[in-house]
C-alpha cells in the first residue's frame, strides 16, 4: 500500500509512553513546569506594572516641575508688571505735583497782579468809586471796629478746596488692589507648596 492511499487504515497506537505526564512522577513534573511558567508570567506582569507605575510617577514629577516653572515665571512677570505700574504711578504723581505747583504759582502770580492792580487803581478808584453803598455806608472811621475795618480794606479770597487724600485717587486705588492681589497670590502659593 501506498502512504498516499485514502483507503489506507492505520492502527491506533495509544502511545501512553510518549506523552509527558503518563506517570505520576511525569504529571508532577508537568504541573511544576506549568506552575513555574505561570509564576514567571505573573512576575513579568508585576515587573511591567512596576515599570508603568514608575513611568506615571516620572510623568507626574515632570508635570509638577513644569507647573512650578510656569508659576515662577508668572510670579516674575507679575513682579515686573507691578514695578512697571509703580514707576508709572510715581511718574504720574510727580507730574501731578508739578502741575499743582505750577497752578499754585500761577494763582500766586494772579493774586499778586490783582493786588498790584488794586494798589495802582486804589487812588483812582477812591475818587471814582461813588456808588450808593459807598455814599450811604458809614465808612471806616475812628469808632469802627478794627476787625471790620481790616475786612473792608482787604481783598476777598475764595476758600480753597480741600485736597483729596492719596487713597481717593484712582491710580493709587488700582495700585493698592494690584499689590494686595499679588500678596494674596504669593501667600496662597506658599500655602499650597
Amino acid at each position: 500500500m501506498n502512504d498516499d492511499d485514502p483507503q489506507r487504515t492505520q492502527e491506533w497506537n495509544p502511545g501512553f509512553d510518549d506523552e509527558p505526564g503518563a506517570t505520576a512522577e511525569g504529571a508532577a513534573d508537568v504541573a511544576a513546569a506549568r506552575e513555574a511558567q505561570a509564576q514567571a508570567e505573573r512576575t513579568a506582569a508585576e515587573a511591567r506594572g512596576a515599570e508603568l507605575r514608575q513611568q506615571v510617577a516620572d510623568a507626574e514629577a515632570r508635570r509638577a516641575e513644569e507647573q512650578t516653572a510656569k508659576a515662577h515665571a508668572e510670579a516674575e512677570a507679575a513682579e515686573e508688571t507691578q514695578e512697571k505700574l509703580s514707576r508709572k504711578e510715581r511718574k504720574a504723581k510727580e507730574r501731578a505735583e508739578r502741575a499743582q505747583d505750577e497752578a499754585r504759582r500761577a494763582r500766586e502770580q494772579a493774586a499778586n497782579a490783582e493786588k498790584l492792580a488794586r494798589e495802582k487803581a486804589g487812588s483812582v478808584s477812591a475818587i471814582a468809586n461813588l456808588s450808593g453803598a459807598n455814599v450811604m455806608s458809614p465808612g471806616v472811621g475812628s469808632d469802627t471796629d478794627p476787625a471790620a475795618a481790616a475786612a473792608a480794606t482787604s481783598a476777598y479770597e475764595a476758600p480753597q478746596a480741600a485736597q483729596p487724600s492719596a487713597l481717593e485717587r484712582p491710580e493709587v486705588a488700582a495700585g493698592v488692589a494690584f499689590a494686595s492681589a499679588f500678596l494674596i497670590a504669593r501667600i496662597l502659593k506658599r500655602l499650597v507648596d
